[in-house]
């Protein structure tokens, strides 16, 4: 019989028992929710107290379209929102740069200044809907004029909620929207985390997304390794600068992917809650039970999704779904089921928050705690994820490490290396991929709608600009990004003179150009072998 290999690379067995949990490691650390190790999950009555956080992905066009998704979203019962930013924002350029041209609010909405942000949010109550926004290389910005725009509506920063995704590391590894030098760009998120630890201690200054490195082609273990390492490197670097662990750890997150092997997905996560504590507790010596939750979103990712009979990807997302309450997210960010291809419609997206919906009142997910704890294959595969993912961790740790191992760009070529190899897979058939490499039919092109581009967007986004630019004080906007520059250069933490500067209606691409002269820019070294 040939033997079942998962993506990590474990062998499946036919049949398990308990002599495999007592060798893969035994039943010791599987533990109760709500207590160290976490495994079952960081909350004692978990669902049963209260369902995860409905999250959707959402942002394109303007920020008044953006808007408007926002409420239909929250009138049909989502509960938290997760922004989209276009590509000029997201790499820190003002529309009417000439490389913006074509990109305006394409995938995702297009920010200038704060101007954008307080018609984005307009109407919406940031005390009772908790915001995430997915942005990385402008992040800093992004997070300063979020807390100003909700200070000036009147919400108390000290009590305000929300997420920035601010993983800058993975983008070197994954997306590809970095602005500057690996070591400058870390120096920003310690920024941050040292900022909102003392100005917004309930807000979450980073969400370490092993999500992109697993899309772009990283397995499971993979996935998971990486974002630890890259997790420990910003916990290192906070560190030096003389904060105590117990000031911070609590309000670091994780952003994780889901679509393959169900039974994989699930050990995947239960294995990384568990080392995760085993980390914080044992490695920095944290002393606050919270300090050791791995508090993550976990939705279906896009590329797991296919562009071929694309109503199949209603039913992947409902798995992915499945996993993902089955695996003890706290938020749930659904794909939708042409997130393959397009930005979502309001009809998929309001499919993917209505499978969310049935998923916690019909099915019974919020019934009772871990349900597939105590499953010898699960319990199993648990403990074989978990060493898998320390193997990972040491080879990079021998490596020189994840700072080092980005730098030079090791890890970025293993992951391509695991992408190479996954494609080969998918194309021989070995993986199968309903509707892709099995399970054909000659149906001819799908019928498929993207969601449409228009050119008035874009100028009235620029014709906002241009009014920003002409009623602002410009002498303040001057001063303000003075400060931005000498503070940047003088190695001080550079989040008050941006909160300053965004207060100002100073631009993204301005205040991007003083930080760029600052600390440079980022060259990607490539690799052939």
């Amino acid at each position: 019989m040939k033997p079942v290999i998962n993506e990590s690379g474990i062998e499946v067995k036919t049949i398990y028992t308990a002599e495999d949990v007592e060798s893969s490691g035994g039943e010791a650390s599987i533990g109760m929710s709500g207590e160290f190790p976490f495994t079952r999950g960081i909350h004692k009555e978990m669902y049963r107290k209260r369902p995860w956080t409905m999250r959707q992905y959402a942002g394109f066009g303007t920020p008044e379209e953006t808007n408007k998704r926002f409420h239909f979203l929250i009138k049909n019962g989502q509960t938290g929102l997760n922004v989209a930013f276009d590509l000029p924002t997201q790499i820190g350029l003002d529309s009417d740069d000439p490389r913006a041209h074509g990109e305006i609010g394409r995938v995702g909405m297009s920010i200038d200044s704060l101007k954008d942000f307080e018609i984005a949010f307009d109407g919406i109550d940031l005390d009772a809907i908790t915001v995430s926004m997915t942005i990385n290389g402008s992040a800093a910005i992004m997070i300063a004029m979020y807390l100003a725009m909700a200070e000036m509506r009147g919400f108390d920063t000290k009590n305000l909620r929300g997420t920035a995704q601010n993983d800058i590391l993975k983008e070197f590894v994954g997306r590809g929207t970095w602005i500057f030098p690996v070591k400058e760009s870390v120096r920003l998120v310690g920024d941050t985390i040292e900022y909102c630890a003392n100005e917004a201690p309930f807000y979450s200054p980073v969400s370490v997304c092993g999500y992109h490195i697993r899309e772009s082609g990283a397995n499971p273990a993979q996935e998971i390794a990486y974002a630890f390492g890259i997790a420990t490197a910003y916990i290192d670097h906070v560190l030096e600068r003389g904060m105590d662990i117990d000031q911070f750890a609590s309000r670091l997150s994780f952003n994780f992917d889901i679509y393959g092997n169900l039974f994989e997905q699930v050990s995947k996560f239960r294995a990384a809650r568990r080392l995760w504590a085993r980390i914080i507790k044992e490695k920095y010596n944290a002393k606050n039970p919270k300090s050791m939750w791995l508090r993550m979103i976990a939705g279906g990712g896009g590329g797991g999704l296919t562009i071929e009979q694309p109503e199949n990807n209603i039913i992947r997302g409902a798995y992915y779904g499945l996993i993902s309450a089955l695996s003890g997210t706290q938020t749930m960010a659904l794909c939708s089921y042409d997130e393959a291809y397009t930005i979502p419609s309001e009809k998929a997206a309001t499919l993917s928050l209505r499978t969310m919906q049935i998923m916690a009142d019909e099915i019974g997910l919020c019934d009772t705690v871990d349900p597939l704890g105590g499953s010898y294959f699960i319990e199993t595969m648990t403990n074989e994820m978990e060493a898998k993912m320390v193997d990972i961790m040491d080879e990079v740790t021998k490596g020189g490490g994840i700072l080092d191992g980005i730098t030079k760009g090791d890890v970025q070529n293993a992951v391509s290396k695991q992408a190479y190899q996954i494609q080969n897979k998918l194309e021989s058939g070995e993986y199968k991929k309903v509707g892709v490499n099995c399970y054909r039919t000659d149906e001819g092109e799908p019928d498929i709608k993207f969601h449409p581009f228009k050119d008035e967007d874009t100028q009235h986004q620029l014709n906002r600009l241009k009014e920003v630019r002409e009623t602002r004080d410009n002498d303040k906007v001057d001063a303000s990004l003075d400060r931005l520059l000498e503070d940047a250069k003088a190695g001080k933490n550079v989040m008050p003179a941006l909160v300053e500067a965004v207060k100002t209606y100073a631009t993204v691409g301005e205040m991007t150009k003083c930080m760029v002269e600052a600390f440079g820019r980022y060259e990607e070294p490539i690799k052939f072998d």
